[in-house]
């Protein structure tokens, strides 16, 4: 039975409790996860050598094989660093883990500078950061649950990471919604993306990498057979590649881990995507993928230099307000995609209205109805309430599509009510993916679900494309969720800014000398 998220939570708590006290709690994490992930190769090494026992006849004979040929296997696991030797090991086990560690990497050179990159037997002052007392307890601990093929989802450490980045590191300004998606609805984006065979799938902000998973798990179900309780491609299907980039050191440390554990074809590089991308062609280009898929953070704060001094031309339809980056996040993934390409991301449901009604102008709105009015935007879907891991602000999925299947339309799903309650986050059933996928490929309007617009609709909105405007939901008057009121404040103080600074530069023109409050 796969380990579910409240044994997985209870777990990584009794984990953390073994190294408390020598170790602060920010840094829990650096240590516990590199474990999870050597004990899931583990577990993944043995479950292959068990598979291939079926094979070869035996498992004495499969590992002799295994030993002269590493090829046999997805990845090997030197038999220091197998699961059953680290348990025995109940001295020196410090520098035994950076030993094992480090054998793996150059094993599987990949992981070179992601899995070595702690040193368990590190001092600090003379003395021993975290003692073999403690080690030897954590791998006691971590020895309860098996993490093979078939014991967990595919995305364990993107889980893992998003409870202890919860638990233990939101003081440090950061919070796993920066990193992590909920799975259902990675799951759904995935299927709204639907890859083909040979696509290349781009993630500008990957995070732990579970997009970039799901998306290859949806490849696989669709176009993979299962062979040895794995799901396999036939030799005639072209596997997808994944690009992913992240500004975070750990976090990319846990998108590579995860990308290679999936023995998937990826590419993953750390860096600032907004002011330094990573994929170019030959020109120096912005390299273009024929799906994209993210979550970035949500109404993320960038100085307007950011926009004005960007050489890929990426923003064309318009510079965003400073107090959030959602529209920049847009025209830089619209930037990266090919002509016939589509995209799926996650934002603020304040992405889509915000601006509308105004009178005047205002970026956020200016930059959608441009948009609007290129045919860009196929579909918008409102999720429920309280499934993100940072808010409880419900949040959008914004379907971009240059190749859309009905031009000059726009499906809008008010998926607000599809949820089951759960403590303490609200999710999605099975049947409530398959129901807004569904309700997307079919491009069908359903009363109280769903509605197709025109361009001409939306124009006459203000290009309000809020799906709950045009969906009802038993007439539950809209509330105003708190983060986007304080985005809508923060542009106000951004606009009125502006404008003191217009002001004082005409009447200093005017040989008044400025502008202040007191006049």
């Amino acid at each position: 039975m796969a380990l579910d998220i409240s044994t997985l939570e209870t777990w990584l708590w009794d984990a953390a409790c073994t190294i408390r006290g020598p170790v602060d709690a920010p840094k829990y994490k650096d240590y516990i996860l590199p474990l999870i992930f050597l004990k899931r190769l583990s577990d993944v090494f043995d479950d292959e050598i068990k598979n291939l026992s079926q094979q070869f006849g035996n498992l004495k004979t499969t590992l002799k094989l295994v030993e002269q040929d590493h090829k046999l296997v997805r990845f090997y696991i030197p038999e220091p660093a197998r699961w059953e030797n680290i348990r025995k090991q109940t001295t020196g086990i410090g520098q035994y883990l950076t030993d094992v560690v480090r054998s793996v990497a150059r094993e599987n050179p990949k992981l070179q500078g992601v899995i070595d990159m702690v040193d368990f037997n590190a001092t600090a002052a003379g003395s021993r950061i975290i003692g073999d007392d403690y080690l030897v307890a954590l791998v006691d601990v971590l020895s309860r649950h098996r993490l093979g093929l078939n014991d967990v989802e595919p995305d364990i450490l993107g889980r893992a990471y998003e409870y202890l980045i919860r638990k233990f590191a939101e003081g440090q300004g950061q919070s796993a919604g920066e990193f992590y998606t909920p799975r259902e609805v990675a799951i759904l984006m995935a299927n709204i993306i639907d890859p083909e065979p040979g696509m290349e799938i781009y993630d500008p902000c990957c995070g732990s990498g579970g997009l970039l998973i799901k998306s290859n798990l949806k490849f696989l179900e669709k176009y993979g057979v299962r062979q040895n309780g794995r799901l396999r491609l036939p030799e005639t299907i072209k596997p997808i590649k994944v690009f992913g980039q992240e500004i975070n050191a750990t976090t990319f440390a846990m998108a590579r881990m995860n990308t290679f554990i999936h023995d998937i074809e990826a590419d993953i590089q750390i860096g600032d995507t907004m002011n330094n991308p990573a994929f170019k062609d030959d020109m120096g280009r912005l390299r273009k993928f024929h799906r994209v898929v993210a979550n970035p953070m949500w109404n993320q704060e960038f100085p307007p230099e950011t926009y004005e001094n960007d050489t890929y031309e990426r923003f064309r339809f318009g510079i965003p307000p400073s107090s959030s980056a959602d529209w920049g996040w847009l025209q830089h993934m619209m930037a990266s995609l090919k002509e016939n390409g589509r995209m799926a991301v996650v934002l603020d449901t304040g992405a889509v209205s915000r601006g509308s009604g105004n009178q005047g102008s205002n970026r956020e709105r200016d930059i959608r109805r441009a948009f609007v009015e290129a045919d860009l935007i196929e579909a918008v879907v409102l999720m429920p309430e309280n499934l993100f891991y940072n808010t409880t602000a419900p949040g959008i999925i914004l379907v971009v599509n240059r190749d859309k299947r009905h031009p000059g339309e726009i499906l809008l799903i008010n998926a607000s009510k599809l949820y089951s309650k759960g403590r303490p986050k609200n999710y999605l059933t099975e049947e409530h993916i398959q129901k807004i996928a569904t309700l997307y490929h079919d491009w069908r309007a359903e009363d109280g679900l769903s509605a197709i617009i025109t361009k001409e609709e939306a124009a006459k909105n203000d290009f309000n494309l809020s799906p709950s405007r045009y969906v009802a939901s038993n007439n539950k008057e809209e509330v105003l969720p708190l983060e986007e009121a304080l985005v809508l404040l923060r542009e106000a103080e951004e606009e009125r800014s502006q404008a003191d600074q217009i002001l004082t530069e005409v009447l200093q023109k005017l040989g008044f000398g400025g502008f202040s409050e007191e006049i």
